[in-house]
């Protein structure tokens, strides 16, 4: 992700911090996603195919493609670390979006980063 995208200042004032474990899975694939994470602290890997294609940090996001297509997770998020993260709902994120506008750029800049990252690691092009 872009280290400029600092998604921090949405749960600055938040109460509602997931308390989560080295280990422990954020979500697997094929779950029902109804959330986006921000993490407030530590590190989340992004796991496509068991294998790290994202290390996600304090101020970043995941899940975000769950709140705008409504389908089950594509990936898998394990944290690597102790973590703090928060939720966002889509009835949040709807809210975000109309409050800032660019908080919809900027998740499509993650959108983007991700995407452009997993394509230049692709060795087969179809």
């Amino acid at each position: 992700m872009s280290d400029d995208l600092d998604f921090s200042r949405l749960i600055a004032h938040t109460e509602n911090v997931r308390q989560m474990k080295a280990g422990d899975w954020v979500f697997q694939i094929g779950d029902d996603a109804s959330e986006l994470y921000v993490v407030k602290s530590g590190q989340i890997d992004i796991l496509v195919d068991g294998v790290s294609a994202e290390v996600v940090r304090a101020g970043g996001i995941l899940g975000e493609m769950a709140l705008i297509d409504s389908s089950p997770r594509s990936a898998d998020a394990k944290c690597r670390s102790d973590a703090e993260i928060v939720a966002i709902t889509e009835k949040q994120f709807k809210q975000l979006i109309q409050e800032m506008p660019s908080f919809a750029l900027d998740v499509m800049r993650v959108l983007d980063n991700r995407l452009r990252s997993m394509n230049a690691d692709q060795t087969t092009f179809y």
